[in-house]
């Protein structure tokens, strides 16, 4: 069985940068095979300790459990980081519903 990578978008209602950020995982999840990345979408409204991490970073993505980004999300380094998640082992932990574990700080090239 391939190994499946986790896209999680960490968003709310009403906000222009989730948007933004959905249209550009909905393209490059486009351009990827089906069935390598599972995509779910976690609104902070939904969850009081989703909102207490994450209320100032939305929106926010991670993979594979990982931050990958917050407040702004490049394609190109979006699909490097899916096709890196392809490649490694398949152990990655998918996300649950409950809240996943913030990431050390994101490189902010």
């Amino acid at each position: 069985m391939d190994a499946v990578t986790t896209l999680t978008l960490i968003s709310k209602p009403d906000c222009h940068l989730c948007d933004v950020a959905r249209e550009i995982i909905d393209v490059v999840i486009s351009e990827l095979p089906e069935s390598d990345v599972e995509v779910a979408e976690l609104s902070i409204l939904d969850d009081p300790a989703l909102y207490a991490t994450w209320w100032e970073k939305i929106p926010a993505v991670l993979i594979d459990d990982r931050l990958h980004a917050h407040w702004r999300l490049d394609a190109a380094r979006l699909r490097a980081a899916l096709d890196a998640a392809a490649s490694r082992a398949p152990d990655a932990i998918s996300v649950s519903e409950s809240t996943p574990a913030p990431a050390p700080e994101e490189d902010p090239a």
